[in-house]
């Protein structure tokens, strides 16, 4: 196509093209509107435009006062943690001192230390009730396997019978101290991550308040803030300081006296159920678990036998 050719189709297109006043009247100019208006689609009924003519003036203050307030608060909070981390940091320098109560500072690393050490015994234990239950479970086994034996071995079946009523009576007499042991481990748990650590919450919250209040005091010290508003802080900070080191002292006092209460009854149950299922006083065992009303998987079988209940064949 010539260069004459293209300028000529294209001049066509322009001249068949409606001018831009009749297209842009065309488009304006319809009965009906091309485009949705505000008239055309109304609001839903669960919409409401707010008016702000009115009630802006109250919402706005409102929502300035919630917005300031949370700004305060986490103010003040970044304030507090900034002079406490300065104050531990400080005691550990030793550029700063700190509040010392020597008797309940001594009381309160004595319960962490016997907190660490009932962990210990607890995990022994543990271990030990555990090697046991594998004992018994093998016990019960190898007693099946014998009265099977027994019923297939008419030479041997008085020598059977006796092995499987030996390891029937080891395996219940094994669950009868396994329930002591329990009981053992439940109560040391329940003293050692219950009691003790509901005593160390309060604790951990009186540290926090003695450091708080050491960092406002260093700081009144120090003369670096104005001294009646630092005077009130420091003061409602002592007081505060105060109330749970009081606390403290007295949930070590009460906790002292249960702990004491509570491991004089279980260390008795302990010794006892232990030392009579290994020397073999089925007696003494069974009395030491009915002393604390504890429920045995092997009452309904009745209460643990003697090893020897029937004569051993002779060979």
């Amino acid at each position: 196509m010539s260069k004459w050719q293209s300028e000529r189709s294209i001049h066509e297109m322009l001249k068949d093209t409606p001018p831009l006043r009749e297209s842009s009247d065309s488009i304006t100019s319809g009965t009906e509107p091309k485009f949705p208006t505000s008239r055309s689609m109304p609001f839903p009924p669960a919409y409401v435009p707010p008016d702000v003519s009115q009630n802006g003036g109250a919402g706005s203050s409102t929502l300035l006062r919630a917005g300031s307030s949370k700004l305060d608060a986490i103010r003040n909070w970044g304030v507090s943690t900034y002079k406490c981390t300065k104050q531990i940091l400080y005691e550990k320098l030793g550029k700063s001192s700190r509040t010392v109560d020597t008797e309940l500072e001594a009381q309160i690393e004595m319960l962490r230390e016997t907190q660490r050490k009932y962990n210990g015994v607890l995990r022994l234990s543990g271990a030990l009730t555990q090697q046991l239950a594998a004992a018994a479970h093998t016990q019960r086994a190898l007693g099946e396997a014998f009265a099977e034996l027994a019923q297939k071995s008419p030479e041997l079946q008085n020598q059977f019978l006796y092995n499987a009523d030996t390891q029937r009576t080891l395996t219940r007499n094994g669950e009868t101290l396994l329930a002591a042991l329990h009981f053992f481990n439940n109560s040391l748990n329940t003293l050692t991550n219950k009691t003790i650590e509901d005593t160390l919450l309060t604790i951990r919250q009186y540290e926090a308040a003695r450091v708080e209040y050491d960092a406002y005091r260093s700081e009144l010290e120090a003369g670096r803030a104005a001294p009646e508003p630092a005077l009130a802080q420091v003061e409602r900070q002592r007081r505060h300081y105060e109330r749970l080191r009081d606390d403290s002292a007295v949930k070590l006092r009460l906790l002292h006296e249960n702990r004491v209460k509570v491991m004089n009854k279980q260390l008795l149950l302990f010794h006892n159920a232990v030392s009579a299922y290994f020397s073999g006083n089925n007696v003494a065992l069974e009395a030491a678990v009915r002393h604390f009303n504890i429920h045995t998987s092997s009452a309904a079988g009745g209460a643990p036998a003697p090893l020897a209940r029937r004569p051993c064949p002779r060979p």
